[in-house]
């Protein structure tokens, strides 16, 4: 009896145990745009370039495409196997990933960790510091400030950069709590707890979870002297941060958010500025994005904006054209590829 499957390498045939795979090399299509960077990554893996057709059997996109769109190009081309995705969340790309969940779905997850990372701590900092207040001011003014050596910090999310952002807090002797959706351990963190465990709204088995812990995700927030927010966008995380959470956070502590707006409820963190709930915000991705004009998060003196710039083209095009040279090798030899999206989860 024979069998076969379509690879990157071409068509696999096994029979009576033994198992052959074609030399070919990997056929790969760029979209929406041809890009010279992600060109020169894939040829220099070994990786053929051409056109979309039915010898396709790798995807990269360079820009962001639209779901019924490439679920259309999907449909039409049952012999791509693969698919790079150019940025590290892929909520747009949900309803392509549910079509196809047999597909290789890989994002840009933990390339972008270092500047998004650096980022984080440039906001912390910067908020800590009162810098928002300072750039605004017209005369001398009083002595502000606070350090963040010793501080308690929890981060929500344990991926790429979410372990990147434990490392360059650690190095400032904080306490670090991470939350993640398992219990796995995070190196450097003083503790990892489930996110899962922790929201009681999310289920039964959950909320049981919850009344065994003794303290749910607003009870380990009330900790907190810095929170950030590194957790991919999904059903169980959107809005995540309301006012019941919001609310138990110190009125000392601070908000960063480099993940994805949606993670947080905006009126009620608008309406916890304002009312002293909390010491700042600092954000760099918003719901809406981009915030409107008008929008009185921007007259706002405890907010710290910046227009989703923790990962700027400048920075990633090398960081992603790594990614893609990477992923092609691995393609053309049948190993696992990097960032791998899982399909189920979201992220």
């Amino acid at each position: 009896m024979m069998s076969t499957t379509t690879t990157a390498a071409g068509t696999m045939t096994a029979a009576a145990g033994t198992t052959t795979t074609t030399d070919t090399a990997p056929r790969l299509t760029i979209l929406p745009e041809p890009d010279e960077n992600l060109a020169r990554e894939v040829t220099a893996a070994g990786g053929t370039l051409g056109p979309l057709s039915g010898d396709t059997t790798g995807l990269i996109l360079s820009g962001r495409i639209g779901a019924p769109e490439l679920t259309e190009l999907l449909d039409r081309h049952p012999g791509i196997g693969w698919i790079q995705l150019p940025s590290a969340g892929v909520e747009v790309y949900g309803p392509a990933l549910a079509a196809h969940p047999a597909l290789h779905w890989t994002s840009a997850k933990g390339a972008f960790a270092r500047p998004v990372a650096e980022h984080a701590l440039a906001l912390t900092l910067a908020l800590l510091r009162r810098l928002p207040e300072r750039v605004r001011a017209t005369a001398w003014g009083a002595e502000h400030g606070t350090s963040l050596y010793g501080m308690r910090v929890v981060v929500l999310g344990a991926g790429g950069i979410g372990q990147e952002i434990v490392r360059l807090f650690k190095a400032f002797d904080t306490h670090v709590t991470v939350l993640r959706r398992g219990a796995d351990a995070v190196p450097g963190a003083d503790v990892t707890m489930s996110m899962r465990a922790l929201r009681a709204d999310l289920g039964a088995a959950d909320a049981e979870a919850d009344a065994e812990l003794g303290h749910s995700l607003a009870d380990v927030l009330a900790e907190a002297d810095v929170v950030v927010l590194a957790a991919a966008l999904t059903a169980e995380t959107k809005k995540l941060i309301g006012a019941r959470e919001l609310d138990r956070m110190k009125r000392t502590s601070i908000l960063v958010n480099i993940a994805r707006g949606g993670l947080v409820d905006t009126d009620a963190l608008v309406a916890a500025l304002a009312g002293g709930a909390l010491a700042g915000a600092a954000l760099d991705v918003t719901d809406p994005e981009p915030l409107p004009d008008g929008h009185p998060l921007w007259t706002e003196q405890k907010a710290l904006i910046t227009p989703h710039t923790a990962d700027t083209e400048e920075m990633v095009r090398p960081l992603i054209g790594a990614r893609v040279r990477e992923n092609v090798r691995r393609w053309a030899e049948g190993k696992p590829l990097q960032g791998l999206v899982d399909v189920h989860a979201g992220y």
